[in-house]
């Protein structure tokens, strides 16, 4: 049985704790990649990428490398690219056009500070910096292990990932009959998920491993930890999560709140967690940290 949420608070605690290690290493090898606040486009990069936020994504990238001691320089470079392709595309999901939002991570989102235009343009700009970074030239790194990271962040990222899943549900949005479990499911894979996914599958191929394991824990880990924002959505705290809150309800949206019920959508995601957890025992002990990030996916108020 999954571990009650007062059991869990030490380690979710003491996640806090690596991933915000994490982060601050991330945020590092951003601030060098990033141009500076002075040149075209470099403000408001920095304003998408810099203004706080979990990190999850650079964590997993981070911690599968260090399952397969692959260099941390080389970990670092898979972790500012996922960055740079999340923050692109919070970006442009924040876009009237999109789901108009007007504050993300407690700050005014790139169109209200500068223009539609200039936040259009900063997602391109992010979105190509990611590969920019992937495929520099690097010491130590198989030329062919950087074209197929590219390769699946290009697929992650793409139609058949996470592009196709903010598709999916403006097209759901449209449609007058709501989605069902499986449906919200498979939109949830592909407009989270799967960039949640290369993250944690990139260690693997940078250590020349089956990446296999990783992917398995990283769909439920990603469906867990979406499946929590939707719990947040409706019971969570604006100041914490940091933007706008109940949009979901308001809009009509089928998330697995409203098929399931509060309770109902917590049980579902402590299911995914523990069996995210259960696809780490290939790598015992060392996996340790992933393990933290399932029980931190649930636990989470923000």
């Amino acid at each position: 049985m999954w571990t009650s949420p007062e059991l869990m608070q030490p380690e979710i605690l003491q996640f806090h704790a690596v991933l915000s290690q994490a982060a601050t290493q991330a945020e590092e090898a951003l601030e060098a990649f990033l141009p500076g606040s002075d040149t075209l486009l470099g403000a408001p990069m920095r304003h998408a990428v810099l203004s706080g936020g979990k990190r999850l994504r650079a964590f997993l990238a981070m911690e599968s490398a260090s399952l397969f001691r692959v260099p941390p320089g080389q970990a670092l470079r898979t972790a500012a690219a996922v960055e740079c392709v999340h923050a692109y595309s919070l970006v442009h999901d924040d876009l009237p056009a999109m789901d108009d939002d007007d504050m993300r991570r407690g700050k005014p989102t790139v169109h209200v500070q500068w223009d539609e235009a200039t936040a259009i343009l900063t997602g391109d700009a992010l979105l190509t910096l990611a590969f920019e970074i992937l495929a520099a030239p690097q010491g130590g790194i198989d030329p062919r292990i950087q074209v197929r990271l590219v390769g699946r962040l290009a697929q992650a990222s793409g139609v058949m990932g996470m592009v196709g899943g903010q598709a999916f549900d403006i097209a759901a949005e449209k449609n007058s009959a709501a989605l069902d479990i499986d449906e919200i499911g498979m939109l949830q894979a592909l407009k989270t998920g799967a960039l949640i996914g290369w993250a944690a599958e990139s260690g693997a191929l940078l250590g020349r491993q089956d990446p296999a394991p990783l992917q398995r824990y990283a769909a439920d880990l990603g469906l867990a930890f979406q499946i929590q924002d939707d719990i947040l959505d409706v019971e969570g705290d604006p100041e914490r999560v940091g933007k706008q809150l109940r949009k979901d309800e308001a809009a009509g949206k089928a998330t697995y709140v409203s098929l399931l019920g509060l309770e109902g959508a917590r049980q579902r995601a402590h299911e995914l967690a523990e069996r995210a957890c259960a696809h780490l025992a290939p790598y015992g002990s060392a996996a340790r940290n992933l393990r933290l990030a399932a029980l931190f996916a649930v636990g989470r108020d923000g």
